[in-house]
Formats: C-alpha cells, sequence, structure tokens
C-alpha cells in the first residue's frame, strides 16, 4: 500500500484503530473485511476504507453545507460533528434524533436537506427512516456488525471508538473544505485531530 495514496498516513490510521470491527459481522460488509483475528475481531481493509472515505467526500462535496445533515447518536461523535458543523456549516445533529426532523414541516427543528450522513446505521435508524421517506440518498459509517438496508453508500469503519471518529470526521471535513474550495491545501487546515475526538 503506498503511503501518498492515502488520505493520511498508514500509521495514523492504525493508531486511531478505524479498522477495527467487531465480533459479529453480517453479509453486508464481508466485501469490507481484510481478516478475522484470532480473538475473534474482524479487521475491515484499510485501503477500502480510504478509497470509500474519498468516494464519500466526493459525493458530499456536491451538495452546499445546508443541504447536508450529519447525525450521531453515538456520544463519540459529538465533539467531531460540533467542529465539522462550526467550520464548514454543515448542519448537524448530536444526541437522540426524534423521528419528524426531517418530514414534520409543523415540528420547531424542521429541517430540510437533501443528504443524510449518519454515524451508525443503528442508532441512527430513525434519522435514517426518515430520509428514506423523503427520498434523501444516506451516507453511514458502517461497522463489521452493521447491516446496510436503506443505506446508498456504505463508508466501512470503526464507528465507535473516539479516536477512529474524531479521525474520520476530521478527514471528512478537511475533504470536503479542499473540494468545495474553501481551502486550498492540506496546510491551510488548522484544525488537530485532537479537535475532532472526545476525550
Amino acid at each position: 500500500m503506498e503511503e501518498e495514496q492515502l488520505l493520511v498516513a498508514q500509521d495514523q490510521y492504525l493508531k486511531a484503530g478505524i479498522h477495527i470491527g467487531t465480533k459479529f459481522r453480517t453479509k453486508y460488509m464481508g466485501a469490507f473485511i481484510y481478516k478475522t483475528r484470532p480473538d475473534g475481531l474482524s479487521v475491515l481493509n484499510l485501503k477500502k476504507i480510504d478509497e470509500r472515505i474519498k468516494l464519500a467526500v466526493n459525493l458530499l462535496a456536491k451538495y452546499e453545507p445546508q443541504d447536508i445533515l450529519v447525525v450521531s447518536r453515538r456520544e463519540n461523535g459529538w465533539k467531531a460533528l460540533r467542529a465539522m458543523s462550526k467550520l464548514t456549516g454543515i448542519k448537524v445533529f448530536a444526541g437522540r434524533y426524534l423521528p419528524g426532523i426531517l418530514t414534520n414541516p409543523s415540528l420547531d427543528n424542521y429541517t430540510e436537506v437533501k443528504i443524510l450522513f449518519a454515524t451508525d446505521a443503528w442508532p441512527d435508524r430513525n434519522a435514517i427512516a426518515d430520509a428514506v421517506r423523503v427520498g434523501i440518498p444516506v451516507i453511514a459509517l458502517c461497522d463489521t456488525n452493521n447491516q446496510a438496508n436503506n443505506i446508498d453508500f456504505v463508508l466501512p469503519c470503526n464507528n465507535k471508538g473516539k479516536k477512529s471518529l474524531g479521525l474520520l470526521f476530521w478527514i471528512v471535513t478537511k475533504e470536503y473544505m479542499k473540494a468545495r474550495g474553501l481551502i486550498k491545501t492540506d496546510s491551510d487546515f488548522k484544525e488537530k485531530v485532537e479537535d475532532f475526538t472526545e476525550e
């Protein structure tokens, strides 16, 4: 695997544990699993994770920040979402998503978007169900144990660990800003991975 082709150094991915899956694996995620360790943990393919991050960013970059909603019921993603929103203007929902936010105009927190990005298909299932109802595409971070129902684009990764989520959203934010012309190069992006990672 050539370092320069990856979005960050291979070592940085490995330290964040972005590739460490669970002891459960679904047939949907089989294509992204590199191997199963002797202790039963499935390990995701790092090259495929990197490729899918690039594809996800290309897809997100087609949308204005206000047309994107990123959701995370999982607390380990909240700091990352807030950092992403502050830098890009992308709408985020950190916490328990109540059904209807995308479908019921009479709600105070009703919002219209054109694409949904979910941190985990299972805890974020209410948001995904709403997205399906209004007919917008869904990108979701999926671990080895996730189903891919109602997900248009699966981004394989460890979607539970705080370091993994911090690194992933740091990369997505930086690459989105480059793709949208908000920054020119990596060196223009001053935020550190720690700014996206829960304590």
